[in-house]
């Protein structure tokens, strides 16, 4: 069943892009992480956020979420600055884990997204007058677990859902006050391949069904490559931004890294990256336990000792192996 959430949405116009970068750069510790970006992203639009590690991939969301000012160029999200535009901008930080023994449902952890920014204990919905608030964020729980396909188990209790339902609940915490932009960091982060290429295609629907525009930050651009509509490539100081087939090239890759780049196509029609620098790492608040494991070099990429790759050269996909 699809759900409209277009009734109380404001959709961009042509002339006014939901998100526009001019010549937009970010510099953290002293040290410039990206710069002469350039784009306009507009209203249900797709666009993956790719590159290696420590290139300000996630800093990027937090530079459009107002939390990081940029060091030059202008922002502008929804016609104003970045950080004022509320409840139309929905955002899902990077994969977080649910004890096992958490009893919080999954429409709990929904129910949050409307009203875990104020104080007291929510009216049941049965002791609400028609029309009230309480029944309204009611209809609009149940409305959006629906939209992500999360019914048969969104009374479960979150710690018992596997990661693939989980995820489907948060992007619904995300979307639960209708946003025109969704922004995601890592949603396919330590996902299987069926739950990574059932989210992807949830996200894709979102886009093209609800008009909602995506920026999803992504270390392997194969599950969404079909769905989407451009990508923003950063590497160490710089970053190009376009058309998949425009950007994800040798030609383009190489001019980027200033070092010869090979994008190869498998037979499966999956991207593999090779000859990618690695850039210093500068993510010291990010996944602390699984970057102090031992490190062995695979023919793919460096896996610490819990399994998650923190780098690679060769790179997989566009950045798959790389932070």
């Amino acid at each position: 069943m699809t759900v409209g959430l277009t009734a109380a949405r404001r959709p961009a116009t042509p002339s006014s892009p939901v998100v526009s970068l001019r010549g937009a750069a970010v510099r953290v510790g002293g040290r410039t992480l990206w710069s002469g970006v350039d784009l306009d992203i507009g209203a249900g639009e797709f666009v993956a956020v790719l590159g290696p590690n420590g290139v300000g991939k996630s800093t990027l969301v937090k530079v459009l979420l107002g939390v990081l000012p940029p060091h030059a160029g202008e922002i502008r999200i929804l016609g104003g600055p970045p950080g004022q535009a509320g409840a139309r901008v929905g955002y899902l930080p990077q994969r977080r884990s649910f004890d096992a023994s958490l009893r919080m449902r999954g429409t709990d952890i929904v129910r949050l997204g409307w009203d875990g920014d104020r104080w007291g204990v929510p009216l049941p919905a049965w002791l609400s007058r028609a029309g009230s608030p309480s029944r309204a964020a009611k209809a609009r729980i149940d409305e959006v677990i629906t939209l992500v396909g999360a019914e048969s188990y969104a009374h479960r209790p979150i710690g018992r859902c596997s990661g693939g339902e989980q995820q489907r609940l948060l992007i619904a915490q995300a979307l639960v006050r209708r946003p025109e932009l969704l922004l995601l960091d890592e949603p396919l982060d330590s996902l299987d391949l069926p739950n990574q290429a059932a989210v992807a295609a949830l996200t894709g629907r979102i886009c093209r069904e609800e008009g909602v525009s995506v920026v999803m930050v992504a270390h392997d651009v194969n599950p969404i490559l079909s769905r989407l509509d451009r990508v923003i490539y950063l590497a160490e100081g710089g970053a190009v931004a376009g058309r998949p087939e425009e950007v994800i090239t040798s030609e383009t890759l190489s001019r980027l890294y200033s070092t010869p780049i090979e994008v190869l196509r498998t037979s499966d029609g999956r991207l593999v990256v090779v000859g990618q620098p690695e850039a210093p790492a500068l993510h010291t608040d990010r996944h602390p336990a699984q970057d102090s494991g031992t490190r062995t070099r695979t023919s793919t990429g460096t896996r610490t000792s819990t399994g998650r790759r923190s780098g690679s050269r060769p790179a997989s996909a566009d950045g798959r192996s790389n932070g």
